[in-house]
């Protein structure tokens, strides 16, 4: 008899419903049948499409696609929560970005959740003591994605970053689960110092566009950061802050504005 916990994990909803999509976008644009089939149809599980994805975005004449795709999948063999991580991106990006109508797309077209799991691997190379590799992914990353995620920094899950040009995260920065940010956004560090100099951004904030948070300081959870705004001093729980320097300009305007994605301020956001 099958175990039933083999027999479980066996079932992925969410591969499913790539599958289908793809199939279903081959139908309706037979040109994209090669590329659909290279990238989605062609592997058996969601973690074997990304290390195809991923090693085919970063691949050049230093380093093949061959040698890096054996080295994302070694790194989903050894550690399963990357792939749990790469699904919650999935899910949040398809939550929350209204140009986002399927599953398939973020794998296929969006650089933002690219490179949010080629940093993954990146950072799971960091951490097991293959720096050069790591570094060579970040190097790769930024090179093709304009993203440019320090290996040594710490992502959560649920991340999603909407068209995604400019970012850069800093080494010793932590993001939190459920977090939104859009492009030109950068987690920097202050001065030349080595120890602790990053942000501390808490679950479910919401960081608008070319917004800066500078320093070692913390960015409270479910605050929301306005477009263009410098942060350099900590921001409390569910605060909307603006300006430069940032001020606290009222209440964060809902219990999870990473999810809703409300930029807007209104009179209703303004402290008297």
């Amino acid at each position: 008899m099958a175990d039933p916990q083999r027999k479980l994990a066996q079932i992925d909803p969410v591969w499913d419903r790539i599958m289908t999509e793809a199939q279903a976008a081959v139908s309706d644009e037979p040109l994209m049948g090669g590329f659909i089939h290279a990238c989605i149809l062609h592997h058996k599980s969601i973690e074997r499409a990304l290390s195809y994805r991923i090693a085919a975005k970063l691949a050049s004449n230093e380093m093949s696609m061959v040698v890096i795709r054996e080295i994302v999948e070694e790194a989903y063999a050894n550690e399963p929560a990357l792939i749990e991580a790469a699904r919650a991106d999935l899910v949040a990006v398809y939550e929350r970005d209204p140009a986002c109508h399927r599953f398939l797309q973020p794998i296929l077209f969006f650089k933002g959740y690219q490179a949010v799991q080629a940093y993954r691997v990146g950072n799971y190379l960091f951490r097991t003591g293959k720096r050069d590799l790591a570094y060579f992914v970040q190097m790769r990353v930024s090179e093709i994605f304009g993203v440019d995620i320090h290996p040594g920094a710490t992502l959560g899950k649920g991340i999603m970053i909407d068209h995604a040009h400019s970012i850069v995260i800093g080494e010793t920065a932590v993001v939190g689960d459920n977090v939104s940010m859009l492009h030109s956004v950068t987690l920097g560090g202050t001065g030349k110092e080595e120890e602790d100099r990053h942000p501390k951004i808490a679950d479910g904030v919401l960081i608008g566009a070319g917004a800066k948070v500078l320093g070692n300081i913390k960015v409270g959870k479910c605050s929301r950061i306005a477009a263009g705004s410098v942060v350099l001093e900590e921001v409390p729980a569910c605060k909307t802050v603006a300006g430069i320097p940032a001020r606290i300009v009222g209440e964060a305007g809902c219990d999870q504005p990473a999810v809703s994605m409300n930029h807007m301020l209104g009179p209703w956001d303004i402290d008297g």
